[in-house]
C-alpha cells in the first residue's frame, strides 16, 4: 500500500511537470513558428510589391536574432505565358520545375500557402491583367524550427530525469509518516490477533469442561453463554488476523489447479441446510462442469461460503438462492444472487468496507462486517474481482477469476 502511494506521488508529480514542461516548450515552438512565418510573409510582402528586378538586401529575414538571407524569386502569369521577373534563382525559364511549381501553387487556389515539394512559401496578388506571384525558399525555417524541436527534446528529457529523482526522493519523505503509522496499525492489529486467540482458547475450553460435568440449569445456562461469546470472539480474532495477513502481503496460499465448480458444489452443499433451517431453497444446478482455475481451494470454499452465508441472512424468506458458476472468455464467473430488498447505491458502494453493516433496511444479522471484506481479499490475492450489484429484482455478488492457462 505504501509503495502504492509513492509511486502515486511520483506519477503526479511527474504528470505535472511534464504538463508545464510541454506547455512551456510548446509556446516556445508556436511563438517561434509564428514569428518565422510573419517574418517570412513580410518578405514575400516585400518583394512582390517591389519594382521587378528588387534589391538583394530585401530578401533577409530574421532567425534566432540574425539576418538571414533567403533565396526568392518573382513570377508573373500572363493568362498561358509565365515570366521569371526577379529573385536568386536562375535558369527557372520554361523548365520542368517551374511547370511543377506553379501547378502545385494553382491547384492549391489560395492567396498563400506553401508548396512542400520544393520548400517553397508563395503570394500571390493578381493586378487584372496579369498576376504576380513571389516564392520565397523555407528550407531554413524548416530547419531551424527542426533544431529547436531537438534542442527542446533533450532539454526536456534532461529535466524529466532530473526532476523524477526529486519526485522518488520527495514521495519518500512525505509518506515516511503514513508508512510508519500503517506499519503500527497493523502490527497492532496482528498482535492483538494473537495476544486474543491463546485466552480465547483456553475461555473455550473451560466452557466445554463446565459443560460436560452435570450442573444445575442455571450454571449450565451460563456455561452455554461463555462457550457462544468465546466463539464469536474468536472467529472475529481469526477474520481480524486473515485482513492483517494481507494487508502486510503474507502469502499463506498455495496456488494449484482447482475446479471452482467442485469448490462451489461443495459450499453449496455445506449450505444446503442452513438455507433450509433458514426457509429458503438453494438452486445451484447452473453450475458449468470443469472450470478450473489457479488457485488455494481452501481459500476460495471460504469466498464462496462468506457468499452463501450473506445470501442466506439477507435473502427473503421462502425465496430462492442461486449459485452458478460459467466461464466467460477467459475468465470464470460465479455469482450468487437473493432476493430481498435492493440495496441503495450509497451502501452498495461501502459493502466491502471493514466492519461496515448495512441499515436497517437489510436487517440486523449476526456477524462484524468482515466476510464481505474477506472475500474480496481473497478475490484480489487470485487476481480476481469481486463486485456487488442490487436492482428490485435481486442482489448480486459477482466472482470473477482468471482460468487456469493451460
Amino acid at each position: 500500500m505504501i509503495r502504492r502511494l509513492r509511486l502515486q506521488v511520483v506519477a503526479v508529480c511527474m504528470l505535472l511537470v511534464t504538463g508545464v514542461l510541454g506547455g512551456v516548450f510548446f509556446s516556445m515552438y508556436t511563438a517561434a513558428k509564428d514569428g518565422i512565418r510573419h517574418s517570412t510573409q513580410e518578405l514575400l510582402g516585400r518583394v512582390i510589391a517591389s519594382d521587378p528586378r528588387v534589391d538583394q538586401g530585401q530578401s533577409g529575414i530574421m532567425i534566432g536574432g540574425d539576418q538571414v538571407q533567403l533565396p526568392y524569386f518573382t513570377v508573373e502569369v500572363w493568362g498561358k505565358t509565365v515570366y521569371v521577373t526577379g529573385g536568386t534563382y536562375s535558369d527557372l525559364e520554361n523548365t520542368e520545375t517551374l511547370r511543377d511549381i506553379l501547378q502545385s501553387c494553382m491547384d492549391q487556389g489560395t492567396e498563400t500557402g506553401t508548396v512542400p515539394a520544393y520548400h517553397l512559401r508563395y503570394l500571390r496578388v493578381n493586378n487584372g491583367f496579369f498576376e504576380r506571384i513571389a516564392f520565397v525558399d523555407i528550407s531554413m525555417e524548416t530547419a531551424s524550427l527542426q533544431t529547436m524541436i531537438r534542442s527542446t527534446l533533450q532539454i526536456g528529457a534532461a529535466a524529466l530525469v532530473l526532476l523524477l529523482g526529486v519526485s522518488v526522493l520527495l514521495a519518500w519523505w512525505v509518506t515516511r509518516p503514513v508508512e510508519r503509522a500503517w506499519k503500527q496499525q497493523h502490527q497492532f492489529l496482528s498482535d492483538a490477533s494473537h495476544e486474543l486467540k491463546t485466552p480465547l482458547t483456553v475461555i473455550l475450553s473451560n466452557a466445554e469442561l463446565m459443560d460436560s460435568v452435570p450442573l444445575d440449569p442455571r450454571p449450565a445456562r451460563w456455561a452455554d453463554n461463555i462457550q457462544s461469546e468465546a466463539r464469536q470472539m474468536k472467529s472475529l480474532v481469526e477474520e481480524m488476523l486473515t485482513l492483517a495477513r494481507a494487508d502486510n502481503m503474507v502469502r499463506t496460499s498455495v496456488f494449484s489447479g482447482v475446479s471452482l465448480s467442485d469448490a462451489a458444489t461443495d459450499c453449496a452443499l455445506l449450505f444446503e441446510p442452513v438455507a433450509f433451517e433458514a426457509g429458503k431453497t438453494l438452486n445451484y444446478e447452473a453450475i458449468d462442469p470443469d472450470v478450473i482455475i489457479s488457485g488455494d481451494p481452501d481459500k476460495l470454499k471460504q469466498a464462496v461460503s462468506v457468499l452463501l452465508d450473506n445470501a442466506i441472512k439477507y435473502g427473503a424468506k421462502d425465496a430462492p438462492i442461486e449459485l452458478s458458476v460459467q466461464k466467460a472468455d477467459r475468465h470464470a464467473k460465479l455469482q450468487v444472487s437473493n432476493q430481498g430488498p435492493s440495496i441503495p447505491p450509497e451502501q452498495l458502494a461501502h459493502l466491502f468496507e471493514r466492519f461496515y453493516r448495512a441499515d436497517a433496511s437489510r436487517g440486523e444479522k449476526a456477524g462484524f462486517g468482515l466476510g464481505l471484506s474477506i472475500a474480496q481479499t481473497i478475490a484480489a490475492e487470485h487476481k480476481g474481482t469481486l463486485r456487488a450489484e442490487s436492482d428490485e429484482v435481486s442482489t448480486r455478488f459477482i466472482l470473477t477469476l482468471p482460468l487456469l492457462r493451460k
